[in-house]
């Protein structure tokens, strides 16, 4: 169903990006002829670090990703005799029509079927010939759970020297913050995938907070989504919160690396880190009757009477992750 729509999701997820650029390098071959600096400024690095990574995050932890990352993606699609343009044509029929046979069915069947995505063809062919021109960022996991699951030329890493690595705390709050994006944003693209984004809405209004609260359980953590125009009342930022969110709408709007906020006050860390919008984002909280259709509007209506958040463009700073939890649970 073409106008299916992710609305819902990006009140959730669209802003969890990682504290750190992804990097990314050319591959060497005789196809290839683009320089680092070409790498870094190429259009299709930017669609996927903005668009892309929202779902599969090089940075997450494998427990908490919600779709597979986009390394994965490319040793599936491509192989030492894949041209661009199969490659291109295939990573095109996967976006633009779920429902066709895919490449991995493993995948598929454990994080679903993606929903479709409204991308113009000129946006996913930039994608496609970025993931095919370039090196992709990979998780620190990935080629240890690649080496397991399939055993064809992965590197063999040690798991436990993977888990028994050094993390900071600004580690532990991005993993608290990506792990409630998965609980959150798996059940979220279930709800659209089954009954669309009037029934997603609706999961937002009714379970968002609930399962929000039931991972600060599961952490033993106090784990917040805040706003300075919120749809939901109960999720306003305070006095000190809306300093933060100020404080990243500048940096954002800057250009400058973005980075947590982290905090240690009285053995407790306080951790924050900016949501912030993408071109999907305004599907929901665009403008009213341009991004926003009536439909979705009087859905929004309907269910958050007070609903201030509207009229964001794209990449701007819609919220913070805030979060709180004890140092020794860096221990």
């Amino acid at each position: 169903m073409k106008n299916l729509i992710l609305v819902a999701v990006l009140l959730i997820f669209a802003g969890c990006k990682d504290a750190k650029q992804s990097e990314s390098k050319p591959i060497e071959d005789s196809t290839t002829v683009e320089t680092g600096l070409a790498s870094q400024q190429h259009l299709g690095k930017k669609i996927i670090e903005t668009e892309c990574y929202m779902c599969h995050n090089p940075k997450a932890s494998e427990s908490s990703m919600i779709a597979p990352p986009m390394i994965a993606i490319k040793k599936f699609y491509k192989n030492s005799s894949t041209t661009k343009e199969e490659f291109t044509d295939a990573i095109m029929l996967w976006i633009d029509d779920p429902e066709a046979p895919s490449k991995m069915p493993m995948a598929q069947e454990k994080f679903g079927k993606m929903p479709y995505l409204p991308y113009s063809e000129e946006t996913v062919k930039l994608i496609a010939e970025y993931m095919y021109d370039y090196e992709i960022e990979k998780p620190k996991w990935f080629d240890a759970h690649y080496a397991k699951e399939h055993g064809n030329g992965a590197e063999e890493l040690d798991y436990k020297e993977i888990e028994n690595s050094e993390i900071d705390n600004t580690d532990i709050g991005l993993g608290y913050a990506q792990a409630t994006k998965a609980i959150l944003g798996k059940n979220l693209m279930k709800a659209i995938n089954e009954n669309g984004t009037v029934t997603a809405i609706e999961f937002c209004n009714t379970k968002a907070m609930k399962l929000t609260d039931s991972m600060s359980v599961m952490k033993n953590a106090i784990i917040k989504r805040v706003s300075d125009k919120p749809r939901n009342p109960q999720n306003m930022a305070n006095n000190e919160e809306l300093g933060y969110i100020n404080y990243f709408k500048k940096a954002v709007a800057s250009g400058i690396e973005i980075k947590p906020i982290v905090q240690s006050v009285d053995d407790e860390i306080n951790f924050y880190y900016p949501i912030t919008t993408n071109s999907m984002c305004l599907q929901c909280h665009g403008n009213p009757n341009e991004q926003v259709e009536f439909e979705t509007l009087e859905t929004l209506k309907n269910l958050y009477p007070s609903d201030k958040a509207l009229g964001y463009n794209v990449n701007e700073v819609r919220g913070i992750w805030a979060i709180n939890f004890d140092e020794d649970n860096s221990k």
